[in-house]
């Protein structure tokens, strides 16, 4: 039988994880995930995409999320308020892939303290808030209905992966490098960044999953994740550490353009709106309740 194997979020968009016995959902995702973001100058995302030391801060927002204490790379300790609209915080016009929101932006003193902690070569680098994810940013409509939003993930509420797709794709990355032990070696659940990791399946079960329940909630499976260089990025040291995974889902598991590894999950809402929704715990059962033919990977 599936179960709930690990539950992990992201307070900082692409910075260190936490990962929690437990986790409440809310329509808009794990309760805390991702509602911090660093943005440029023009409101653009910076993420590990644009610089892996990003994922050297450890984020830890207090119990009420009414505050976020930050440790840099360095030991360092930073301690902010979190930034309110409602209260008269500066207005931050903010993009993720192009889809443009406000947010609320953190003091100078924030923006300082990063810079000092940064490559000189981002520019200016701010911190911003979004403390109105019921209404900012929709899913894209074409997986979601039109009061559908989600905080400031890539493009979906939450990601799931499987332990068994990972020890299947470490197999195919072993036997790509027979010679090169180094660049063959098995790569740990956290370069994905999922949300929830799921046990007890057969590798790349999740392709063909349409509707899900975890625990007493249920999920929509909506899109297949394509995968990018963060994946590449250690997550303890923040190094680049060559092609895999990417080399390998190039190679067996590419649809069209896309190297996937997990599925996007949208939360089903009940028929009374609820800021959240229900709570996950790792242990909880994973059930199947929809679910089509996996489509065929493009091999190479």
């Amino acid at each position: 039988m599936p179960r709930l194997a690990a539950l992990h979020l992201y307070p900082v968009k692409s910075m260190y994880r936490l990962s929690p016995p437990s986790a409440a959902v809310q329509p808009w995702g794990l309760a805390g995930d991702r509602r911090w973001m660093l943005v440029d100058a023009d409101g653009t995302a910076l993420t590990q995409r644009d610089e892996p030391a990003i994922g050297q801060f450890r984020p830890l927002p207090s119990a009420d999320g009414a505050s976020l204490t930050l440790t840099g790379p360095d030991g360092d300790l930073h301690t902010l308020s979190a930034p309110s609209l409602a209260a008269g915080a500066p207005e931050a016009d903010v993009s993720v892939f192009g889809t443009r929101f406000s947010a609320a932006e953190a003091g100078k003193d924030t923006s300082a303290w990063l810079a000092e902690r940064l490559p000189a070569r981002l520019g200016e680098v701010r911190l911003v808030h979004l403390d109105r994810p019921a209404t900012s940013r929709p899913v894209n409509p074409e997986y979601a209905g039109p009061d559908e939003t989600v905080s400031m993930a890539d493009g979906f509420p939450l990601l799931l992966t499987t332990t068994a797709s990972l020890d299947e794709l470490n197999a195919r990355i072993a036997a790509d490098h027979p010679d090169d032990p180094r660049k063959g070696a098995a790569l740990p659940m956290e370069r994905f960044r999922p949300n929830l990791v799921v046990s007890g399946t057969a590798p790349w079960a999740e392709d063909g999953w349409r509707r899900i329940r975890v625990g007493g909630l249920e999920f929509r499976v909506v899109k297949p994740c394509g995968r990018c260089v963060v994946t590449t990025t250690d997550q303890e040291t923040g190094e680049r550490r060559g092609p895999e995974p990417l080399r390998a889902l190039g190679r067996h598991h590419r649809f069209g353009q896309k190297l996937v590894f997990g599925q996007n999950l949208v939360p089903v809402r009940p028929a009374v709106p609820a800021e959240v929704l229900g709570t996950l715990a790792v242990g909880d059962r994973v059930e199947v309740l929809e679910e089509a033919p996996a489509p065929l990977p493009d091999r190479r």
